[in-house]
Formats: C-alpha cells, sequence, structure tokens
C-alpha cells in the first residue's frame, strides 16, 4: 500500500457553515498563520488563501451538499 509522505508549508482546516466559514492555516512549525471568519464562496476563500497557495493542503470538516 502506497501512503501519502510529501510535507507542504501549509495545512488548511475548514470549519464550514452555510453562509460563513472559518478557515484555519498553520505553517510548518504548526504557527497560526490565518484563523478568520469569511463568506463562504470561492471567491473569499481564495482570496484568503492567496498568499499561500502555492504550497498548501486543504481539508473540510464537514460538507453537505
Amino acid at each position: 500500500m502506497r501512503f501519502y509522505t510529501k510535507q507542504h508549508n501549509f495545512y488548511c482546516g475548514i470549519d464550514l457553515h452555510t453562509n460563513k466559514m472559518y478557515p484555519c492555516i498553520l505553517n510548518r512549525e504548526g504557527e497560526t498563520v490565518l484563523h478568520r471568519n469569511i463568506k463562504t464562496s470561492p471567491e473569499a476563500f481564495l482570496r484568503a488563501i492567496k498568499p499561500y497557495r502555492d504550497d498548501i493542503v486543504v481539508c473540510a470538516e464537514c460538507m453537505f451538499t
């Protein structure tokens, strides 16, 4: 079995709600570089993570469609 072992510079977890989301981005050392309440939209999310997009992994807590 193959496992994903690559390390990244930034890791993002998102607490996703209908109208708001709370992205939290940590750097490789575990320091918080972003923790913000933003509108739930692709544009707002991409704007918030723009400085970190070169090397980031994103995970959403929960999504209901």
